[in-house]
């Protein structure tokens, strides 16, 4: 099994371009935030009638998908884990209200084709194909490395 620091390397091939890593600080945690909120966009009646909790943010698809999502990442790193799971936190938090107000799955929809629009044109001027089309574990690898390399910053 493939550590962390290897995907990192083999992910940071296709990434050496500082417009593209600007770019990309900037579209995958925005495709990360917009899946959760088309997912939690999702009617959750059945989470809601089997579990009975009562709490609107944690009875979603959303939940259900990062439970998977974290045990990822545990496999990895359980630090690695934990800062995903903080931010997909964040995230669920600022989609519940965003939901309050607005289309969720609108906004969400938006900001996904906004975000991977984003994503190719970073790829064009790196030269580069996403990792994705190698591997579709880089879809999961590109919000750590954005996390990793964010909080690394000096």
């Amino acid at each position: 099994m493939k550590t962390l620091n290897h995907w990192f390397e083999e992910y940071a091939i296709s990434h050496q371009n500082p417009k593209n890593k600007t770019i990309h600080y900037i579209c995958v945690p925005a495709i990360f935030f917009s899946i959760l909120g088309l997912l939690m966009s999702i009617p959750s009646q059945i989470i809601s009638n089997k579990l009975n909790l009562n709490l609107p943010i944690i009875e979603n698809w959303a939940v259900v998908v990062l439970l998977f999502v974290i045990l990822f990442y545990l496999r990895l790193s359980v630090a690695m884990a934990l800062k995903i799971a903080v931010f997909a936190s964040l995230c669920l938090i600022v989609n519940y209200f965003i939901g309050k107000f607005f289309s969720l799955w609108i906004v969400s929809i938006t900001i996904f084709s906004i975000a991977w629009i984003g994503q190719f044109y970073g790829h064009s001027i790196e030269g580069k194909k996403p990792s994705f089309m190698k591997d579709l574990q880089f879809l999961m690898i590109g919000p750590a490395w954005v996390i990793e390399n964010l909080l690394s910053k000096k």
